[in-house]
């Protein structure tokens, strides 16, 4: 007989981004009307920037701050608030044995050292020798172009002593949704009892811009919020942003005295060739998987858009044909993290579901519309801006 799964909580969550600093301060933010974008310091292109933090409360080191590259320092602050908001923080017995998977990118490239090459190359007489030389000497250990992916977890480890089994996942948004994904099933299968899953995003890099530029995604001034960038050709607006949740079956929490902020019931993925109605169904097959779970008079739905096109008009189209379920895009709020952007969803599902209503809606939209009755549960999407799909249900845990 197959034994049932066991039940798994969110017990914290460390949240960073435009809005600022932790759960308070996003739902504040979510309920104005989205924040103005930087639309000069990276123009021709908006960047949703990063909320002043203070290193010092989570990384007290100067010399674990110095070393560390933006990227790093958003999300090892992230997993900070996120083990002291679940009370976990400093508890060397049980950091030894907790899961980490983090969601990560390629780290950041050295913009000096690229455009000194580029400089060079344009002189060298022998451009191939000149290039293999410049990368040998003027590139750090810790960088292949860019920086290794697995820093960040690196770093928390070394900031906040989690030594328990780690994995970082890259792929983008596809990274993000795996990431909470395998450590819900790692929980519900007995294989751990607690994990701390998340990532980080730096959007305020010229080098990353460019290449969601090349790719044809990145949205020009003037900022547009995500439900209305489709007659401009759509396109995808960074964000910075740092998201983790600690993830805990409820045995281990209840031996432990920690009270749930909300339960994570499932979490479904998928990753189909971008054709022609791809993302309708593929977000349909989830769907049918989850329905049967939920109670419509309670239930909401928070998108992670991303503001790409054609994934963002698939996925409206969607979303608009849901029985009467109240809808919020929290991208043009944020911007679009890529990896942690799941992970922040999922996160701010919890927010919500401890305040036992949803935020407020995007009145600009004409989607996005007043919820009254109190809420109970959140089914959360996420759509790559050109691959990987996936949902999760988050509900209230009383």
């Amino acid at each position: 007989m197959t034994e049932p799964l066991r039940e798994t909580w969110i017990t914290g969550i460390g949240i960073v981004s435009c809005l600022g600093e932790g759960a308070d301060a996003h739902w504040l933010g979510l309920n104005r009307p989205p924040p103005a974008p930087d639309t000069e310091a990276f123009a021709p292109y908006p960047v949703h920037r990063l909320a002043p933090i203070e290193l010092d409360k989570q990384i007290p080191k100067k010399g674990d701050q110095r070393q560390m590259e933006p990227w790093q320092r958003i999300g090892t602050y992230a997993a900070g608030l996120a083990l002291e908001s679940a009370g976990v923080k400093g508890n060397t017995e049980l950091l030894q044995r907790m899961d980490m998977i983090v969601a990560a990118g390629g780290g950041e490239r050295d913009e000096a050292v690229d455009a000194a090459i580029l400089t060079g190359l344009n002189k060298a007489g022998h451009s191939e020798n000149f290039l293999n030389e410049r990368l040998m000497s003027d590139l750090r250990p810790t960088l292949f172009l860019a920086q290794l992916s697995n820093l960040l977890a690196g770093n928390i480890s070394i900031v906040h002593g989690v030594t328990g089994m780690s994995r970082t996942f890259m792929g983008e948004e596809s990274a993000g949704i795996d990431a909470v994904k395998i450590e819900l099933s790692r929980i519900q299968a007995g294989q751990s009892d607690i994990g701390l899953v998340g990532g980080s995003f730096n959007a305020e890099r010229k080098d990353l811009l460019l290449l969601f530029e090349t790719g044809g995604c990145a949205l020009k001034n003037p900022f547009a919020p995500v439900w209305e960038r489709k007659a401009r050709g759509g396109g995808v607006v960074l964000g910075s942003m740092g998201a983790f949740i600690v993830l805990e079956s409820r045995a281990h929490a209840t031996a432990r005295g920690a009270k749930p902020l909300a339960r994570l019931a499932s979490v479904q993925s998928d990753c189909v060739r971008r054709q022609p109605g791809a993302v309708t169904a593929s977000l349909s097959r989830m769907w049918t998987t989850l329905k049967s779970q939920v109670a419509p008079e309670g239930m909401a739905l928070i998108t992670g858009l991303s503001g790409a096109e054609p994934a963002t008009d698939e996925e409206r189209s969607w979303l608009t044909a849901l029985p009467a379920i109240p809808i919020r895009a929290t991208g043009s709020h944020l911007g679009h993290g890529v990896e942690p952007q799941f992970v922040m969803n999922i996160a701010l599902a919890t927010v919500a579901l401890g305040h036992e209503k949803l935020f407020a809606p995007a009145m600009s939209s004409g989607i996005e519309v007043a919820m009254n009755a109190p809420l109970a549960q959140v089914i959360v999407t996420g759509v790559g801006h050109w691959r990987g799909e996936g949902m999760a249900l988050v509900e209230a845990a009383r």
